[in-house]
């Protein structure tokens, strides 16, 4: 018998319809489950999709996206964009203020779960994980009004700093503060709450490995290196594929509350300036293709980041 032969692979069978059916109707309770949120998902994120057309078009309140009253464009906007001399600008800071927010705000939450985890005292431990995640259900507006009067020159922070001898300042006008007030107010709204995921793997942790490695002699700092962080890397990896896929969307509402005139320099991004030309300037077309721009940009993001994080980590989302 020749060494070259050739072996061909048995082809798969289908699956029967009785058995499809078989498997429906078995897990019959868990689709029900389902149903609920795939709904939700259909009718407020991919039907609303349709509104995209309006950014190919000269689109006028009442006039219908379909009709003889409409005016196709073709890409009239996204060339106006793209020339427009604010195009760098917002793309910038966008993506520099995002860029900030995930280099210092996406290891919190896990610094905070691991040092967490270290607690031996469980009404302390209890009261720590409650204070920091509370901030997290404080409204967005009353959470920035905070921070605006700590940031007046007669406020909290300004005190503080002359208190050490510093010099009071107006930091809500400076451009160059911007990004430092931004990122700061994101960690302190929303590292408790995110490390509660962390925690979750955390506590899901076999015990039995601490135990092992206590009794080869590891101690706490070495059991958290080789047991406890390797346990949590594919968390790690999907939440981080998630925060690089948001890297063009910068949190809107927090910087519409921060910013002033005075730091549109380094505080205008892409979001509040489609808040202040399409809901305020009625440019619903031109607005609407930016944000369609923001949008594949984004998916390309997480496609990416989806793709390396499968390879080196072997998790992904999908």
């Amino acid at each position: 018998m020749s060494s070259n032969a050739v072996v061909i692979a048995p082809k798969k069978k289908k699956m029967s319809h009785q058995r499809k059916m078989t498997i429906l109707k078995d897990n019959a309770e868990l689709y029900i489950l389902l149903a609920p949120a795939l709904i939700v998902i259909l009718l407020y994120c991919y039907i609303p999709m349709f509104g995209y057309t309006i950014a190919f078009q000269d689109y006028m309140p009442g006039s219908g996206f379909w009709g003889a009253n409409t005016k196709w464009v073709g890409f009239k906007h996204f060339i106006r964009f793209y020339n427009s001399i604010w195009f760098n600008r917002l793309m910038g800071n966008t993506l520099w203020l995002s860029f900030l927010n995930l280099a210092w705000g996406f290891w919190v939450p896990i610094v905070f779960a691991l040092l967490l985890n270290e607690v031996q005292v469980m009404g302390y431990k209890k009261f720590v994980q409650t204070a920091s995640y509370l901030p997290y259900f404080i409204s967005m507006v009353v959470m920035c009004g905070m921070l605006i009067n700590f940031l007046t020159p007669q406020g909290l922070i300004n005190k503080l700093i002359k208190a050490f001898g510093g010099t009071p300042k107006a930091w809500r006008t400076i451009p160059s503060a911007f990004p430092k007030i931004y990122v700061m107010a994101n960690i302190w709204k929303s590292f408790g709450f995110n490390s509660i995921l962390y925690i979750s793997v955390i506590t899901s942790i076999d015990t039995s490995l601490y135990e092992s490695a206590r009794l080869d002699g590891a101690n706490r700092w070495q059991q958290a290196i080789h047991i406890t962080i390797p346990s949590i890397v594919p968390t790690i990896a999907i939440m981080l594929i998630m925060a690089v896929g948001s890297l063009l969307s910068a949190n809107t509402d927090m910087i519409l509350l921060l910013y002033v005139p005075a730091t549109y320099e380094t505080a205008d991004t892409l979001g509040t300036y489609i808040y202040r030309e399409g809901i305020t300037g009625g440019k619903f077309s031109f607005t609407t293709a930016i944000g369609m721009i923001q949008s594949i940009i984004n998916f390309v993001l997480v496609f990416m980041a989806n793709k390396i994080s499968d390879f080196l980590t072997g998790a992904g989302l999908f």
